[in-house]
């Protein structure tokens, strides 16, 4: 009796943080999930006779153009303060979103390769739409994983101890703000270099390394998918 009081007692204690981080979740990225569920409209919406495919990168497109907005919008409003704020109320599942999201990115590069696959055949002006949904796919994903990694940096930044900051930024600066955040992400995306801010221990050398390596066949993509357009355009 005692055991199965035990097995229930753990359920019930599993079961309310899970509801905790649920509730948490819900919380601290409205805006995740808002674009997320308006994206999922879009693709609803959609004609039953579109493929699946295309379905998907058209939610992609609308949740992750909206976030960006949305991002930059609350990027340009915060102040230090509010920066410090927000990286030292993040939770557990900081990670699961930083993941979730790059592996949502990279699987969006394949589908837009298996979409521009079947253009046998169809008019010029078509072409040309699926051009301009393919390069606002990967500028999209690609803009996304630069803003999601500067979330992190914020966050491994302000949960570090006060004395030994996870970054080490020029002018000793102890307060970075988004701007600081964005300028060593997309330094990375871009270069794939860290310039002159100092990383400063193992875990952020970690993410640092992960982004290196999307970046690098995200930029691959950008490239390849430019020669491409460009070659097919002047061809017709």
């Amino acid at each position: 009796m005692a055991a199965q009081v035990l097995v229930i007692a753990k359920k019930l204690q599993k079961q309310q943080k899970t509801g905790k981080i649920i509730r948490n979740f819900i919380k601290r990225r409205p805006r995740l999930l808002i674009t997320l569920g308006l994206g999922t409209v879009a693709a609803l919406a959609l004609p039953g006779t579109t493929p699946l495919v295309t379905r998907a990168l058209c939610g992609w497109n609308v949740g992750v153009w909206l976030y960006l907005i949305s991002m930059g919008w609350l990027m340009m409003r915060a102040d230090k303060q509010a920066v410090r704020r927000m990286a030292q109320q993040e939770d557990e599942s900081a990670v699961a979103v930083l993941v979730i999201l790059s592996l949502s990115a990279t699987i969006s590069l394949l589908a837009i390769i298996h979409e521009l696959s079947g253009m046998a055949g169809l008019s010029s002006e078509v072409r040309i739409m699926k051009y301009l949904f393919a390069a606002s796919t990967v500028l999209g994903s690609w803009a996304l994983l630069g803003i999601v990694f500067c979330f992190h940096y914020a966050l491994l930044f302000y949960n570090s101890p006060e004395k030994k900051r996870a970054l080490h930024f020029p002018d000793d600066e102890e307060m970075p703000d988004f701007w600081d955040f964005l300028y060593f992400s997309f330094t990375i995306a871009v270069a794939a270099q860290t310039s002159d801010v100092c990383v400063m221990n193992r875990q952020v050398r970690k993410t640092v390394l992960a982004q290196s390596v999307l970046s690098f066949f995200f930029n691959v993509a950008v490239v390849g998918f430019s020669i491409n357009i460009a070659a097919a355009l002047v061809g017709n």
